[in-house]
């Protein structure tokens, strides 16, 4: 019997589409893909659809509680958001607001962010990785953040994101590995 496919969420919290964030998510699930087969599933916060703003998850609407089953049921996460003012995206937040933290316990997650410049690139190490430490998920250490220039026509341009999306790859695919050996 083949050994189950790896749930892969791919996350990118932008409120459009297409989106640098979308393409910075997609070519880290790309990279973990050529790693090893997995079953990938990118949403986007639009895919939420409207309705997200409500304050209990019951009230949610079915696509949004759909995005929340779908995070809390992967075996491994990427996320991405797009940087503004220095912070990630409050609906991108409000998302992980609604995710019940025993089910994030123990889940690798991949981190990326996309912004203007490079004053936005510790957003990744102050923002996210405390967010999803509180999850008590296992963060890969390589955080990918990719700046205006960094990402041109739908690809990565720039070469040390290039890099760094490989790095990062490696570590979510050995953060899988571990975690399927510890759930046997």
């Amino acid at each position: 019997m083949k050994p189950r496919l790896a749930r892969v969420v791919a996350f990118s919290g932008s409120a459009k589409r297409p989106s640098r964030t979308r393409v910075l998510v997609e070519a880290l699930g790309a990279e973990l893909e050529r790693l090893r087969r997995i079953d990938l599933t990118v949403y986007d916060l639009i895919d939420a659809g409207p309705g997200l703003g409500v304050t209990q998850r019951d009230d949610l609407p079915p696509a949004a509680a759909g995005l929340i089953e779908a995070i809390e049921g992967a075996d491994a996460l990427i996320v991405g958001t797009p940087v503004y003012q220095g912070g990630y995206a409050g609906l991108f937040k409000h998302v992980f607001d609604f995710v019940e933290p025993a089910r994030m316990a123990g889940m690798p997650v991949a981190i990326t962010a996309t912004g203007g410049g490079l004053r936005h690139a510790l957003v990744v190490e102050h923002g996210l990785r405390p967010l999803f430490g509180f999850f008590a998920a296992h963060v890969a250490p390589t955080s990918v953040y990719a700046g205006s220039d960094d990402l041109v026509d739908g690809r990565v341009v720039n070469g040390t994101v290039a890099t760094r999306l490989g790095a990062a790859a490696t570590e979510l695919a050995a953060l899988l590995d571990v975690k399927r050996t510890a759930d046997v």
